[in-house]
């Protein structure tokens, strides 16, 4: 029989992204506590770019935009937010969507998938995915149990599974 496999992935849905801020941007215009002091959400390139007039603000705004991405069923671990900086009048925070996993946390995944997981299953490493192999399924889902139940700082998808 042969090995069965699934690919382990970190990815963003482009059109959820898109539709969290479309969201975001709506309740930015229609909330009272944010009338006067120049809240806005806005796509910069691959960045997103959060404007308001304070500090204290902008945090709220992100806040905001947290909230619409849960609830769209985007981990906030795909976000890379940065602190708040002030720019002329206004405070920004800029963030950015991860996508793909970096190598040295692929290798850490590797590395629980080696020392945790049972001994039939092998993980290889393929650019910004990983590939994880065995010839029991049920290995591979308690590979993914494994996985789940780990406090990665990434956000992982499980695809390709057969």
């Amino acid at each position: 029989m042969a090995d069965s496999s699934f690919d382990i992935v970190s990815k963003v849905d482009q059109m959820e992204a898109e539709n969290a801020v479309n969201q975001a941007q709506k309740e930015l215009a229609q909330r009272y506590d944010f009338k006067g002091v120049g809240a806005s959400v806005e796509w910069t390139g691959e960045k997103l770019l959060l404007k308001a007039s304070a500090e204290e603000r902008v945090k709220a705004v992100l806040e905001v935009l947290e909230a619409k991405f849960i609830k769209r069923g985007i981990s906030l671990r795909s976000l890379d937010a940065g602190e708040p900086f002030p720019s002329g009048k206004e405070y920004r925070i800029e963030i950015s969507l991860k996508n793909g996993i970096s190598s040295e946390d692929a290798k850490k995944i590797s590395k629980i998938i080696r020392d945790e997981a049972p001994k039939s299953v092998k993980s290889q490493i393929q650019g910004d995915e990983l590939r994880v192999q065995s010839k029991s399924r049920d290995d591979l889902q308690s590979t993914m149990a494994l996985l789940k139940a780990k406090d990665l700082e990434v956000a992982l998808q499980f695809v390709n599974f057969r």
